[in-house]
């Protein structure tokens, strides 16, 4: 396949502003708002069964706000599509070779695109099983500077259902490991109605995330926005009738805390 047929259906707009390479081990997706200038990023990891392509719409948006995006694919999915890491089965497997990957992908990003990343103004971010994945990298030294995650969650053991349980297992659910978080803003959207990721598992991950940071004497914030419903799929898969405000919020405390523009 072409790898340019991939983004084929992205407004040419989009398109004249993106770039397809590898980063290290993973595929990526570059959106870019000029190609040149240094911009803040967002390096974004999708979820289970979908792709570095999906949500052409949240790219458009961050791009004419002035942050560039990094959105990869994960272990199994898109460009390297394997279906034995996109059964609900292997998430454990899933989020493990996922994590591994994502210090040789940021090790990969000035060598590949330069000034026109701006290292100090990073900024991660995931969708499920992404999130999770964000989540726990977060709790080691890292160099980002926010976080905004969607239909997910950072305490395994609070969703209750056992295909998590090789994840607890293997060190991966992020709430075990908050003694390294450092504090960051933090944003979370959620359904209350996620038939797939409880919104009560991420609420008591948000509740544990604040008393850490306040042990710290932190008042990075950490924010859950959530709606009592969406019409989204299994009210996981987007943010359906509120996806336009789901985007809302995301590039709006996406450009309060990476400060596009700024020298």
């Amino acid at each position: 396949m072409d790898p340019s047929s991939r983004i084929a259906h992205y407004p040419r707009s989009l398109r004249e502003r993106c770039r397809l390479l590898r980063l290290g081990p993973a595929p990526a997706l570059v959106v870019h708002p000029d190609g040149e200038r240094p911009a803040p990023t967002l390096v974004w990891l999708h979820g289970r069964t979908a792709n570095k392509e999906l949500d052409s719409a949240r790219y458009q948006r961050l791009v004419r706000a002035g942050v560039a995006v990094v959105a990869l694919d994960l272990p199994g999915h898109g460009e390297r599509a394997d279906e034995g890491l996109s059964e609900p089965g292997a998430l454990g497997a899933l989020l493990a070779q996922a994590r591994a990957e994502l210090d040789p992908v940021l090790e990969a990003i000035e060598p590949a695109l330069g000034p026109a990343v701006d290292l100090s103004r990073l900024a991660l971010g995931g969708m499920s099983a992404g999130g999770m994945v964000a989540l726990r990298r977060l709790c080691e030294p890292h160099p980002f500077v926010a976080v905004a995650v969607e239909g997910t969650t950072g305490d395994f053991a609070a969703v209750g259902e056992s295909r998590y349980a090789p994840a607890v297992e293997a060190g991966l659910s992020p709430a075990e490991h908050l003694a390294g978080w450092r504090p960051i803003p933090f944003l979370a959207l959620h359904s209350e109605a996620d038939r797939v990721v409880p919104v009560g598992s991420m609420r008591r991950f948000v509740e544990r995330l604040r008393a850490h940071c306040a042990a710290l004497g932190s008042d990075s914030p950490v924010r859950l926005e959530t709606w009592p419903e969406t019409g989204a799929p299994e009210e996981h898969l987007g943010f359906g009738r509120r996806a336009a405000d789901a985007r809302r919020l995301h590039v709006e405390f996406l450009t309060r805390h990476l400060r596009p523009g700024a020298l």
